[in-house]
């Protein structure tokens, strides 16, 4: 069963066949085979009149633009949706930061970089379409595996408002041995303006003498990059 499940035609749970509902489905077949809105209607749990659970699941997934979108979302904004409010609001920040939590705790399953299509790839589904500029950091361990990958700044991103001391700090707390700045442009245009080079030169001259490697600057545009390091600009 896809997230595109014909649940809806049901107006309670209560209504679905045992076998189809997910926490049965779930029992029986084990987590990995439920689909992205059975899961979440569990962590949901209850639906809204004339709307069942897997239902809501649906339209609010389709309404964030999937499980990306919907980890993007604030608490405040997520309570305020259709249906849900202050409590579900809860389940489902908890359900994703616990996901989060599991994949820094599990380096052998932490996304390894070694390239900046690689690098791009794991931030091109969330930034692309980004209407304002994010500022984002990937930081990596000794075998370029990713630790963590907080947003640093959001507006305008140059070197007369970001601070160069942020983007280092997060670095410093998870002990991170390289990173890679990675930005949008939310024209959809990734290339890089004087400002990004300018920006990219002190982040590097600042990595040097904190002993952190700065491996890239990947600017994101609309399913396009650029990596500075590629273009030798910024690096040299």
């Amino acid at each position: 069963m896809d997230d595109e499940a014909t649940s809806s035609y049901y107006v309670t749970m209560r209504d679905v066949p045992a076998e189809e509902r997910p926490r049965e489905r779930l029992a029986r077949y084990g987590a990995a085979a439920l689909s992205t809105a059975e899961l979440l209607a569990i962590l949901l749990r209850t639906g809204r009149r004339g709307e069942n659970v897997l239902a809501m699941a649906q339209r609010l997934l389709a309404d964030c633009g999937g499980l990306v979108g919907l980890a993007r979302i604030s608490f405040a904004e997520l309570q305020a949706r259709r249906g849900l409010g202050a409590a579900k609001a809860a389940q489902i920040q908890a359900g994703i930061e616990l996901g989060r939590r599991i994949a820094i705790a599990s380096p052998e399953e932490r996304p390894q970089v070694t390239s900046p299509a690689a690098a791009a790839a794991l931030l091109m589904a969330e930034m692309a379409w980004l209407e304002q500029e994010h500022l984002r950091v990937l930081l990596l361990d000794t075998k370029n595996r990713v630790l963590a990958t907080p947003t640093v700044y959001i507006g305008n991103v140059n070197t007369t408002v970001v601070r160069i001391a942020e983007l280092f700090r997060e670095a410093v707390r998870y002990n991170s041995t390289a990173l890679i700045v990675a930005h949008n442009h939310p024209s959809g245009d990734p290339s890089p303006s004087p400002e990004d080079i300018q920006m990219t030169r002190q982040i590097v001259q600042a990595g040097q003498l904190l002993g952190i490697e700065v491996l890239d600057h990947i600017i994101i545009g609309h399913n396009r990059f650029v990596s500075l390091k590629e273009r030798g600009l910024g690096f040299n």
